[in-house]
């Protein structure tokens, strides 16, 4: 009988062995997690943005338009002071233009003498038939003044054959000769006015002012213009086509390089050194949030040591992109280059909530956050630990904490944000305390 007791004991510790390995051996396979249970915290934001220096402002570099630039030296970025190098003429083309200048000169010159000898000409024609119509207007005169002479000598007579005749039964054919005569004296005058009211108007018509014509005055505006740029080229040949910097500051853009020729707009921008540097920056959507204009910022730039406090002096939406904005910051007089690179910083500590969790434990699908909370229960092997997935709303997040809206969590909820492996909703795993 001791020796089935004995056994039986025996038997009973090695089932016990059993169960804890068993047991032991399932907990070892289990997923084991790291829990947090949700804080009160400030959700603080920082901005972190790069950029670079920017001129404060920028004057325009324009040139003689029409000459091909041979070479150019200067690059975006570089500072050039007043009389340096900016690029070089072609000089082998230069040649060909103020050839083509003296052409024009010389062909406006043989059409300004060719006006002038025509207007010669034109005046000699008309002095010509002002002489003439003068002598048609004399003879004309007297021709006519003979032809009333003769009506009133006619009149004349018939009035004294009138006179002579009278009583003696022949008056009514001397009355109609009177008559007839007056008749004719009247035409010879009313004739004679008409010729010359006409003579006189074709000498009228001559001495009026030729029409007005620009024509001579145009082709000396042209020669003096041609002449002022042939006399421009004169000087860039002069300098061997060398081109120089008027004024010192860093080149901006460079708007047309070597093999292109200057037109009547801006070549290149210089920086305006009487204007302070900026620094601009781009910033998406999110961060714009928590910028706005006229907000203190933290300012460093490339190579210095010492950060800058700083306003936010300018902001927009870019012009390239509805998602980006610009931001701009005014440096200090006398610090910064245009194109050195650069970054703003700016913390906004946020509003207080009372859940707050690590951003690892949240997890997103189709816009909808979760979290996996870990939750108790009676297994097999007594009471063990399992993973139950909790729908979220996130009021405020940062890169490391997210504020929870009240209601689905509280402060003692387990919510796992670490595990040895993939988990999933329902499934059994350890927790180490």
């Amino acid at each position: 009988m001791k020796k089935v007791v004995a056994g039986f004991g025996i038997f009973l510790a090695f089932m016990v062995v059993c169960t804890l390995v068993s047991k032991s051996v399932y907990a070892y396979r289990l997923p084991m997690v790291g829990v947090v249970t949700p804080e009160s915290k400030y959700v603080e934001h920082k901005v972190e943005a790069q950029g670079i220096v920017v001129a404060g402002g920028e004057k325009p570099f324009t040139y003689l338009p029409g000459l091909r630039i041979a070479s150019m030296p200067v690059r975006v970025g570089d500072r050039v002071e007043e009389g340096d190098v900016l690029f070089q003429i072609d000089l082998e083309d230069l040649g060909e233009m103020m050839q083509e200048k003296e052409r024009e000169i010389h062909r406006l010159s043989l059409q300004v003498d060719t006006i002038l000898e025509n207007r010669a000409i034109q005046e000699q024609k008309k002095e010509l038939e002002l002489a003439r119509a003068r002598e048609d207007y004399d003879t004309a005169a007297r021709l006519q003044d003979t032809q009333v002479g003769r009506a009133m000598e006619s009149y004349v007579q018939a009035e004294n054959d009138l006179e002579e005749e009278a009583g003696q039964g022949q008056d009514d054919a001397l009355k109609d000769a009177l008559q007839s005569a007056a008749y004719g004296e009247a035409d010879a005058k009313a004739q004679r006015d008409e010729a010359l009211r006409q003579a006189g108007r074709k000498v009228e018509d001559i001495l009026l002012p030729d029409d007005a014509t620009a024509d001579l005055e145009t082709a000396r505006l042209e020669i003096s213009a041609v002449s002022d740029g042939l006399s421009s080229l004169q000087q860039i040949a002069e300098s061997q086509g060398v081109v120089r910097a008027p004024f010192g500051g860093v080149i901006t853009q460079i708007l047309v390089g070597a093999g292109g020729r200057t037109g009547d707009t801006a070549l290149m921008l210089i920086s305006d050194d009487t204007l302070p540097c900026r620094l601009k920056v781009t910033l998406d959507k999110e961060q714009k949030k928590y910028i706005s204009l006229g907000d203190p910022v933290s300012v460093k730039l490339e190579g210095e040591k010492k950060e800058l406090e700083e306003e936010v002096a300018y902001l927009a939406q870019s012009r390239e992109s509805s998602e980006i904005y610009e931001a701009l910051t005014e440096l200090p007089e006398g610090v910064g280059i245009p194109g050195m690179s650069g970054s703003i910083s700016r913390s906004e500590q946020g509003e207080r909530h009372r859940l707050c969790l690590p951003v690892s434990a949240l997890h997103e699908k189709d816009k909808r956050y979760s979290v996996y909370v870990l939750k108790e229960r009676e297994g097999i092997l007594g009471q063990e630990y399992y993973v139950d997935e909790v729908s979220v709303r996130v009021l405020d997040q940062n890169d490391n904490w997210a504020a929870i809206e009240e209601g689905a969590l509280d402060t003692q909820s387990r919510v796992i944000v670490s595990a040895t492996k993939e988990i999933r909703t329902g499934e059994t795993v350890r927790w180490e305390e």
